[in-house]
């Protein structure tokens, strides 16, 4: 065994390294579920810059220092608090913000986020079938994205009004009635998140033929 390593040493200190690097530096994220459709699509591999907001010692949530500040709309990998699972969700309201819900729709420190309809669309859930879906705009002040609702689905598509505490954050999926999201799990400590989603690295369309899909090829998640 000594023998093996000593020969594959090169081998051993590339493999640490890398390790290290998408600890600590950058890493790549497969989408599995359909909870920010429509931006992401399962099988969808995004980059993720894990030096956006903290330095933390690799392998672990112990943060070192601070990079940046988490945005209203960023994407963002996290670790939940309800049971560890690595997640992917938008930062929808920030330290200090009150924030309600009515009907689908966000009021953020009194003020009402913007809706349009952007189109209509039909998504296939497993042990449902198929259920009518609504494409939104939604508007957070400056920033801007699509989100989707099914009325058809039950949800939480109400919350009283509520404050975030310190260093922590709202998320919530893109496909509101169809996302595990803050609604359920709570708010996201700082020390929990792992980085910035920036853009979509590679696609296939694993819930088909496995095509890869490269118009998504390389694709920035933010307009």
């Amino acid at each position: 065994m000594k023998n093996w390593m000593r020969a594959n040493k090169g081998f051993l200190m590339f493999l640490m390294l890398f390790g290290i690097f998408r600890t600590a530096v950058a890493d790549w994220n497969p989408i599995p579920s359909a909870s920010m459709h429509p931006n992401l699509l399962e099988g969808d591999v995004v980059f993720v810059n894990r030096l956006a907001y903290n330095v933390k010692v690799p392998l672990t949530d112990i943060v070192l220092g601070q990079t940046g500040e988490p945005q209203r709309g960023d994407i963002v990998t996290f670790s939940s608090p309800a049971n560890g699972m690595r997640l992917i969700k938008r930062v929808i309201a920030l330290p200090g913000d009150r924030v309600e819900m009515r009907n689908e729709q966000l009021i953020i420190n009194g003020k009402q986020a913007g809706y349009a309809t952007i189109d209509r669309a039909t998504e296939s859930i497993k042990g449902v079938g198929d259920i009518a879906a609504v494409r939104l705009g939604e508007s957070l002040g400056d920033r801007s994205h699509a989100i989707q609702v099914m009325p058809q689905l039950q949800a939480r598509r109400d919350f009283a009004e509520l404050t975030v505490p310190p260093g922590q954050y709202m998320m919530l999926g893109d496909n509101r009635d169809n996302s595990e999201d803050s609604r359920y799990i709570g708010m996201v400590p700082r020390a929990l998140l792992i980085g910035r989603a920036e853009r979509v690295l590679a696609s296939a369309d694993i819930m088909g033929n496995w095509a890869p899909r490269t118009e998504r090829f390389g694709m920035s998640l933010y307009p």
